[in-house]
């Protein structure tokens, strides 16, 4: 790997879009590991990739999961509040994409 890490991004994406992102944010020639983790409002499965960026990737990284990572629409049934009788109605929630942090690396040293 030619230079130094000096980014650790974290990107918490869905479980489905994580072996596509993976694969394009390799091409990078960046390390990139997956954790899996569960949670957020509907408590769904996730992976939490751990990116180490070199100066200069951070707007290809996030193009990247832009482009690998799309958010969608999805309709809950919930019962109507108020209502005497148990009548769901479709509610529109928006799911996927990606959550992104970044974190300044101070020292980085593969042993």
């Amino acid at each position: 790997m030619n230079g130094q890490i000096h980014l650790l991004m974290l990107a918490v994406v869905q479980e489905q879009d994580r072996d596509e992102a993976a694969r394009a944010l390799e091409k990078l020639n960046t390390p990139v590991v997956y954790l899996f983790s569960a949670g957020g409002f509907l408590g769904r499965r996730n992976a939490t990739l751990l990116i180490g960026l070199r100066k200069g990737l951070e707007e290809d990284a996030i193009r990247i999961l832009r482009e690998t990572c799309k958010q969608h629409t999805e309709y809950l049934t919930l019962p109507l509040e108020g209502s005497p009788l148990p009548m769901p109605t479709p509610v529109p929630v928006t799911v996927g994409g990606a959550t992104l942090f970044a974190l300044p690396v101070e020292h980085f040293e593969e042993i």
